[in-house]
């Protein structure tokens, strides 16, 4: 039996309240450290957050999952997104960036020059020009939104539930002298607050994952896209690799799922039919975690710094290594220890620290992809 499923109005109650007790009405002081961010945060409302997450995994083990188990987690899937970025947005910033995405790393490439080149390729296949509207769907704290639209000279709306990443978006967008060229909104990817034919292009960078089935929110990227209009994006799936009755490769893509706040991946056959049902005409799909004239995408999650393009990119991952993980966790426990951070501090670390692992493994048996490439047209008559 499917339980019902939160309304909108609900669901956004819940994550301001979240939102308000857990960074209080100054969420946008992006200067401050890793550290002095958990201990300012509400020390019983973080902890309930925490718990509130990890009840929605009754198994580590997706085998022994019941159906009814699934359907509770998919149906409730917006406020689990919610919950997970509420309690993560800060430790992606600070061993991630602003750019809360992968890409594939060439020789002699920085780490952000990488991140911004898969963003502009991704424009490239949009064909986003001056002067035109596009949407950013899932935007995160909006650096994928402000990148594009310098690169592109278009007008970029950023969609995201999250208060507190929105706020976070406005402050960068502001500081980056793009408050006018940019734009930030509250609302669901599964109700997008615009009228039909608003954009002329509509993308997504590794957020519409999120979503408990790829169908409803493709329908609703259909939806608010101008007739002729491009809808790309890179997507999480499974590969053909993938066989859910392999132990060691269900452990791992459970792995992904509890890590990143996914009620469930699906495979690339399973996004790509869900495009063409959405009524869109795919004109173009790949996997770019397979081309192998690259550094994998994964190798900062290794810690094995070998790879390495630049000594700067040393300093960005180092957090990310054996030891740098272990640094950090010993900080934020001893932190958590003395009451100075809130209970479920180190629990949040160990749960990324589970999704760096469980990514790194699910790229190297090629059986997960966060880089697949999807590109539909609307039609000009639907």
């Amino acid at each position: 039996m499917t339980p019902p499923v939160a309304t909108t109005t609900e669901v956004y109650a819940k994550d301001l309240a979240f939102s308000k007790a857990l960074h209080g009405e100054r969420v946008i002081d992006s200067e401050i450290g890793l550290i002095r961010k958990i201990a300012s945060k509400d020390h019983e409302a973080h902890e309930a957050v925490v718990k509130s997450y990890t009840s929605y995994w009754k198994t580590d083990d997706p085998q022994t999952e019941t159906e009814d188990e699934r359907n509770a987690r998919s149906s409730e899937a917006a406020t689990l997104t919610n919950t997970y970025y509420n309690i993560a947005t800060d430790f992606y910033e600070y061993g991630w960036g602003n750019c809360f995405h992968f890409c594939r790393f060439y020789p002699g490439e920085t780490f952000y020059q990488s991140i911004a080149r898969h963003e502009h390729y991704l424009a490239m296949y949009l064909n986003v020009r001056p002067g035109m509207k596009v949407l950013d769907i899932g935007c995160g704290v909006g650096g994928p939104t402000r990148e594009i639209s310098r690169f592109t000279g278009a007008h970029v709306t950023g969609l995201n539930n999250n208060d507190y990443q929105i706020a976070r978006a406005r402050y960068y967008a502001a500081n980056a002298g793009l408050a006018g060229k940019t734009e930030f909104v509250k609302g669901s990817f599964l109700e997008i607050p615009f009228e039909e034919n608003s954009f002329d292009r509509v993308y997504a960078i590794e957020a519409t994952c999120h979503s408990p089935k790829l169908e409803s929110v493709y329908k609703e990227a259909f939806r608010v896209l101008k007739p002729g209009g491009l809808f790309a994006f890179y997507e999480w799936c499974t590969t053909d690799r993938y066989d859910p009755t392999n132990p060691e490769h269900a452990k791992i893509i459970r792995g992904i799922e509890i890590g990143d706040g996914i009620s469930q991946l699906y495979s690339t056959r399973e996004a790509v039919q869900a495009l063409k049902n959405a009524g869109f005409e795919l004109e173009y799909e790949d996997d770019l975690a397979e081309i192998d004239d690259v550094v994998p995408w994964y190798y900062p999650l290794t810690g094995d710094f070998r790879r390495s393009q630049s000594i700067w990119d040393f300093f960005t991952f180092f957090r990310l290594t054996v030891v740098g993980k272990m640094l950090t966790r010993a900080l934020v426990g001893g932190l958590e220890k003395v009451g100075a951070a809130p209970a479920g501090s180190v629990e949040v670390q160990k749960l990324l620290e589970l999704a760096g692992d469980s990514l790194a493994k699910g790229g190297e048996t090629k059986i997960f992809t966060p880089m697949y490439l999807l590109v539909g047209r609307k039609p000009l008559k639907s």
